[in-house]
C-alpha cells in the first residue's frame, strides 16, 4: 500500500473510470466509514498540508479494522503491496463517484503544500532492511550497531519511486532517511503517538 494516500492527489489527475464497477460489501462498509469521518471533520482548522495529511491518516486508522474484509473480498493478501494499492485506487473512486465532499475537500488540502516550507526535518542514515506493511508502510532500516528504525510512508516524496516495485536490490544499501515528526492516532493503542514521516530518501 505504498501509495495509498496518493490517491487523494484528485488534482494530479484521478482515473476515476479505471475503478472498480461494483464495490462488493465490506468495500462499501470501508468507503462509507470512510467518508463519513472525513465529512465530520472540521476543514477550516486544517491550514497546511501536513495537517490535511494528518487529519486523514487518523480517520483512515480509524476505519482500518475493515481493510482485512476488503483483502478477503478480492481474494488478495494483505502482504501483497500492488493489491493493496489497487485497493486504495478504487476506494478512491468509489468516493469521487458517491460524490463525497469531505473526500474533495480534504485532497485539495493535501495536495497544498504552499504553508508547510516551515517544517522542520531531520535525517537519518543506516542499511536499508525491508519494508513493513502495517496498513500503512513503514521502511525500516538499521545503524552500524544493528539497531533497526522505522520511517512511516505517508505520501509521495524525494525518491519514493525506488521502493514502489520489487527492493531485493537495494537490500542492505546505505539511506540516508530525511523526516518530519508527526502525531497520529493509533486505534490498538487508543490514543495519539509520535511518528516519523519519510520525506525524502537518498542512496548513498
Amino acid at each position: 500500500m505504498k501509495k495509498f494516500l496518493l490517491l487523494l492527489m484528485i488534482t494530479a489527475g484521478f482515473n476515476v473510470a479505471g475503478a472498480q464497477t461494483k464495490p462488493g460489501p465490506a468495500e462499501q462498509k470501508f468507503t462509507g466509514a470512510l467518508c463519513d469521518c472525513i465529512s465530520k471533520l472540521d476543514k477550516a482548522k486544517l491550514t497546511s498540508s501536513k495537517e490535511a495529511n494528518k487529519a486523514f491518516m487518523d480517520c483512515f486508522t480509524r476505519q482500518a479494522e475493515y481493510l482485512p474484509d476488503v483483502a478477503a473480498e478480492r481474494g488478495v493478501e494483505m502482504t501483497d503491496d500492488a493489491a493493496m494499492d489497487k485497493i486504495g485506487s478504487d476506494i478512491g473512486a468509489n468516493l469521487m463517484k458517491q460524490k463525497c465532499d469531505g473526500f474533495i475537500q480534504l485532497a485539495l488540502k493535501m495536495a497544498d503544500k504552499g504553508e508547510d516550507a516551515g517544517v522542520a526535518t531531520e535525517s537519518t542514515t543506516g542499511t536499508f532492511k525491508r519494508i513493513d506493511n502495517k496498513g500503512f508502510n513503514y521502511i525500516v532500516i538499521a545503524d552500524n550497531a544493528g539497531s533497526q528504525k522505522s520511517f512511516l510512508w505517508l505520501q509521495e516524496f524525494k525518491g519514493s519511486d525506488k521502493f514502489a516495485g520489487v527492493t531485493t536490490a537495494l537490500l542492505n544499501k546505505k539511506l540516508k532517511v530525511t523526516w518530519q515528526e508527526i502525531e497520529v492516532y493509533l486505534p490498538a493503542a487508543k490514543g495519539y503517538y509520535k511518528v516519523k514521516e519519510i520525506t525524502a530518501i537518498d542512496v548513498l
